[in-house]
């Protein structure tokens, strides 16, 4: 499949109810924060490892690059290690990799039959002198484009010796911000009983209620390096929302999505049109309720009004507009 023509902004709003959504490990896991406008913050990193997560478990024809490898944490370099091995001991992998240039086969066959030993191969390929690094580039290729789901959305730096190369994704979000100023909940102590029946102490650390946004970008040329196509998108657009609230652990249950609004320009006009969407979107504490007491998300008015009138008044350069809202929350055009 071909990679996409169009390229999108995006903007997406979930909320975080008496859990952490993001913990800063410079400040003992609290949920992460900018203090001086008491609004929480989540990184770009803590949504893509919210979609990988979810692909893993749900998209079983494609692999999951960023990711464990068995049962066990890896790094990028040794993720990649243990792929190419698999590849070149399939010989029919290897053949697809290479259908389109029968002379970059042959270069990997040759070295299989001489060095045998998949050790022996991997250190032969990612040796300095090793004179087809072309072939490497294009192996790499191959598996960016039809095997690793989550580089051709958000791209990844190789460094390993004989594939040294940067793949920028084409889709990328900014760190996310609440809408509503965050009230931290009262700190308590919890109890850990280990294996062998000792105990350790620690703080739970939480925030009441975080209604948080993030504006987001799908880059048509970067597309074309990566291979992302409109099959992917379509996924990406579904794990954004339902990786949300699949995530099983303590501390982040308790989230939910509430709008996902993607702005798809016509072929040729590029993305970020009209800059960071947040920006057209306004909050406040309904009536009676004070920013300390916020406690859900029927608390909070949500005016999108700015939004609608900008997408309503340039639809000369929008090919299109995907929307899909929460039961509590309506958003149309």
């Amino acid at each position: 499949m071909s990679a996409i023509k169009n390229s999108s902004d995006f903007l997406f709003i979930y909320e975080a109810i008496q859990c952490n959504p993001n913990g800063d490990p410079d400040q003992e896991n609290k949920p992460r924060m900018d203090y001086d406008t008491k609004t929480n913050l989540v990184t770009d990193t803590r949504i893509k490892r919210f979609i990988r997560d979810y692909l893993t478990a749900t998209n079983k024809d494609e692999v999951v690059f960023v990711n464990m490898e068995g049962n066990n944490k890896v790094s990028i370099d040794s993720k990649l290690n243990a792929v190419v091995k698999r590849t070149i001991e399939n010989e029919g992998e290897l053949e697809k990799a290479f259908s389109e240039n029968p002379e970059a086969l042959n270069i990997y066959k040759d070295i299989i039959a001489k060095e045998q030993d998949l050790e022996k191969i991997w250190k032969t390929i990612t040796d300095k002198k090793f004179k087809h690094k072309d072939v490497n580039y294009e192996l790499l290729a191959y598996l960016v484009k039809q095997k690793f789901i989550d580089i051709r959305m958000f791209g990844s730096a190789f460094a390993v010796g004989g594939f040294t190369k940067a793949y920028t994704g084409p889709i990328q979000l900014n760190w996310g911000y609440s809408f509503n100023k965050v009230e931290l909940m009262d700190s308590s102590s919890i109890v850990t009983i280990m294996n062998d029946d000792s105990s350790t102490f620690g703080k739970d650390y939480r925030l009441h209620y975080s209604l948080l946004g993030f504006n987001g970008t799908i880059n048509a040329p970067a597309a074309n390096y990566t291979g992302l196509t409109e099959e992917d998108v379509k996924i990406f657009r579904n794990a954004i929302w339902e990786s949300i609230p699949a995530n099983p652990t303590r501390s982040k249950l308790n989230q939910y999505p509430k709008l996902y609004v993607e702005v798809v320009y016509n072929e040729g006009v590029s993305n970020g049109q009209f800059g960071d969407l947040r920006n057209y979107v306004e909050t406040k504490p309904t009536e009676g309720i004070t920013d300390k007491q916020i406690r859900k998300f029927k608390e909070l008015d949500l005016n999108m009004s700015a939004l609608k009138n900008l997408l309503n008044e340039n639809k000369n350069k929008i090919k299109d507009v995907i929307i899909r809202t929460s039961a509590d929350f309506e958003f149309s055009l």
